[in-house]
């Protein structure tokens, strides 16, 4: 993992055009306001990547900024935005919501939609990340948008904490790692939101389902996940998650040991390492155990993935699901 934009030493800008422009050519979605023509200007851009995460830190004057429908840009409706204070305060409005932020607080903004900002000289974080991957329904969204999350309690100052520090901190992290960490993070500003809104009311299935599926993906390499493990996060009996999937294609326990064995599958192939250390980093404690599933699977053992310098000399493709034989699997062991 790369950062886009390293921080260089004194690089603040004291032109509010160059600013500007540099904003215009960063991913951030468009917003227009003050030009700060005053001799007192100062403000900074540093952006990192974190897998699909993208990070902004913003040291901005103060000012007012907005965005009106005609500024959306059609590629910003696959992100959500969150914004994180560190200093300052900023006032963001949006569909109806007022947020007046302090140092740590957090606000979720739709990109796509008018949104408005008033702010004192303020540094704050601007985190973009896909939409479907936060799994945020449309009422809820409505209900969250331009609304204040403490950033000083609970689950929100987990997210304030780290994402205050993540733009100084991405150096180093491998691509596999960084779509690893970039998935916990993002779980974490799920519950985050989940924790704002309060929302008691019964989900449907098909939403359920998809929050136990985000949190099976965000922990495959916990050697610990397991159907009850997982019934318990999501406040049920392990009778009702097995009865959320029983007309799906493979069952909970089947679920994380497929998603495993293919993240295995992938990083035999990519990385220079031993096959007990890639089944260990994806929760597989026993290597013995794994090479049984695994050849029964793909259909050799995962030491053929690979030669000694990394060739692939098995050509193959991913085997499909052998539903029957999982579920009888996992019937016989009671998971």
């Amino acid at each position: 993992m790369d950062g886009d934009e390293p921080r260089p030493s004194g690089a603040a800008m004291d032109s509010a055009d160059a600013f500007l422009e540099k904003l215009e050519r960063s991913a951030l979605p468009p917003l227009r306001g003050d030009r700060h023509t005053g001799e007192d200007f100062r403000a900074d851009v540093v952006s990192r990547h974190l897998g699909p995460l993208h990070l902004t830190e913003l040291v901005t004057p103060e000012g007012a900024c907005f965005r009106d429908a005609r500024s959306a840009r059609a590629e910003d409706s696959e992100l959500w935005q969150v914004e994180v204070v560190t200093r300052g305060h900023v006032r963001a409005e949006q569909g109806g919501n007022s947020a007046v932020l302090g140092p740590t607080d957090l606000v979720l903004i739709d990109p796509v939609r008018p949104v408005r900002f008033a702010s004192s000289a303020t540094t704050h974080v601007t985190m973009l990340m896909p939409r479907h991957l936060l799994r945020l329904g449309a009422d809820d969204a409505a209900r969250l948008t331009g609304v204040r999350i403490r950033g000083d309690q609970g689950p929100g100052a987990l997210v304030s904490s780290l994402v205050r520090d993540m733009t100084r901190t991405l150096d180093g992290f491998r691509a596999h790692e960084a779509d690893r960490s970039a998935a916990a993070v993002i779980e974490l500003i799920a519950v985050t939101l989940a924790s704002r809104l309060g929302d008691v009311r019964p989900v449907d299935d098909e939403v359920l389902r998809t929050r136990v599926v985000g949190f099976i993906e965000a922990r495959l390499s916990d050697r610990d996940l397991t159907p009850a493990k997982v019934a318990a996060a999501h406040h049920m009996s392990v009778r009702r998650l097995h009865k959320l999937f029983q007309d799906q294609p493979l069952t909970v326990a089947a679920l994380i040991r497929r998603r495993r064995l293919e993240r295995c599958y992938a990083d035999l192939t990519r990385r220079n390492t031993t096959v007990a250390v890639v089944a260990a980093s994806w929760g597989f404690a026993d290597p013995a155990h794994f090479s049984r599933l695994f050849k029964a699977t793909y259909g050799h053992s995962p030491g053929a993935r690979v030669s000694n310098d990394g060739a692939l000399i098995v050509n193959d493709h991913l085997a499909g699901p052998r539903e029957d034989g999982d579920r009888k699997d996992e019937i016989r062991k009671g998971a």
